[in-house]
C-alpha cells in the first residue's frame, strides 16, 4: 500500500512539473523590473518600455513585447493590478489576451486599471498553447 501511495505522489509530481513550462514566461512590473520564469522563452521574447500615466483617476499602462526570432509566435499576456498594500485588484475578472507576433515584430500592449485604488501593475507574457 505504501508503494502505491508513493507511485501516485511521484506521478502527480511529474505531471505538474511537465505542465510548468507551458505557463511560465516573462513578467515586468511598473517599476521596470523584469522577471524571467522560462529562460528558453526569454531568448524568443522580450518585454520592455514599461510606462504608465494617470488619466483622470485611473492608471493607464503600456509595455512593448518584442519577438527576438524570425518565426511567428503565438503569445498571451495579462495585466495584474495591485493596490498600495500590494493586494491584487479584480484579478479573477482579468483574462489572458492572445497576441500573434511575426518574426522580429514589436507591439505595444495597453491596459487601464479597473479602479482608482490601483497603484502599480505587472504584465505577464507567456507562450500560447492550443489543446
Amino acid at each position: 500500500m505504501k508503494q502505491i501511495t508513493y507511485l501516485i505522489i511521484l506521478s502527480i509530481s511529474l505531471l505538474l512539473a511537465a505542465c510548468a513550462n507551458h505557463t511560465s514566461g516573462i513578467s515586468a512590473n511598473s517599476q521596470g523590473e523584469i522577471r524571467v520564469d522560462n529562460n528558453s522563452f526569454s531568448r524568443e521574447v522580450s518585454v520592455s518600455n514599461i510606462t504608465s500615466r494617470q488619466s483622470a483617476d485611473l492608471i493607464q499602462a503600456a509595455a512593448q513585447i518584442s519577438s527576438l526570432v524570425a518565426t511567428d509566435l503565438r503569445l498571451q499576456y495579462k495585466f495584474t493590478w495591485f493596490d498600495a498594500s500590494g493586494f491584487t485588484i479584480e484579478d479573477e475578472a482579468t483574462s489572458w489576451k492572445s497576441l500573434k507576433l511575426h518574426g522580429k515584430q514589436q507591439i505595444q500592449v495597453n491596459a487601464v486599471a479597473p479602479n482608482a485604488t490601483a497603484s502599480r501593475f505587472e504584465v505577464y507574457v507567456r507562450k500560447a498553447f492550443s489543446n
